[in-house]
């Protein structure tokens, strides 16, 4: 492990995180990151927010609490490649992370492992998502930092993965490296969901889909966010 990747400073356990796809953009998703800034200071968590490129300046020069990723990058380096996405202007934008291998951009695990090598050397955040066991356990070779461990078929859809299957990916990723973050965040709906997730044992859980196609998106963010301090304090207390 290299010395960029010791010296990150990770979002603390338990955590939130979401992102907005395509659902929003302009505006409305500078308004979305200010709402969950305010939840994580309200809450006094951390929180994951994967922003798109074209907000990522502008929510980091306005939040205070938030992590804020980009949705992916490229390898390249300053030069050519008038298309791709810098990983140094992600940085400069002021970007912590990057998400990888999300079933809408989907990643070869050379691709993957060479991202992640690439954002290492910059210090920016992995943020891995893994379709399967075995893609999550050949992606935790690579050791990124979190590893979100969705079934791509449950990705903006209103079932999340079951307890089983939870449990599972969680231990898989922990007895391999302890240190890599799991989170869980596909198909998931309530703020119970969050919570139980949490308390099964994963470093965070999260939404997208779930809250942006929900009646009232800002209730349904607040209402997960305090499922995180509650799991939070529920697990210091059972700690004590």
């Amino acid at each position: 492990m290299n010395d960029t990747k010791k010296n990150k400073i990770l979002p603390k356990p338990p955590f939130f995180e979401t992102s907005v796809k395509n659902y929003i953009y302009g505006d409305a998703v500078f308004e979305y990151a200010l709402a969950v800034d305010r939840a994580a200071q309200k809450y006094d968590i951390d929180a994951i927010f994967i922003a798109p490129y074209t907000e990522i300046r502008r929510i980091v020069e306005h939040t205070k609490r938030i992590f804020v990723f980009a949705p992916y990058m490229d390898i390249l380096r300053p030069g050519r490649g008038i298309a791709d996405v810098l990983p140094e202007a992600i940085k400069e934008a002021g970007a912590t992370g990057v998400m990888l291998n999300h079933c809408e951009r989907p990643m070869t695990m050379s691709q993957i492992k060479a991202t992640i090598d690439r954002a290492n050397e910059l210090g920016l955040i992995t943020f891995a998502c893994a379709d399967s066991l075995a893609e999550t356990k050949a992606i935790a070779q690579f050791q990124p930092d979190i590893i979100n461990p969705e079934p791509n078929e449950l990705i903006g859809t209103t079932c999340a993965s079951d307890m089983g299957y939870v449990r599972e990916t969680l231990k898989l990723v922990k007895d391999l490296f302890p240190g890599i973050l799991v989170e869980q965040a596909a198909g998931i709906t309530t703020g119970k969901q969050i919570y139980d997730f949490i308390m099964a044992g994963n470093d965070a859980a999260g939404s997208a889909s779930g809250i942006l196609n929900s009646p009232d998106p800002y209730a349904l963010l607040d209402e997960m966010m305090f499922n995180v301090r509650k799991a939070k304090d529920d697990l210091e207390k059972k700690q004590k």
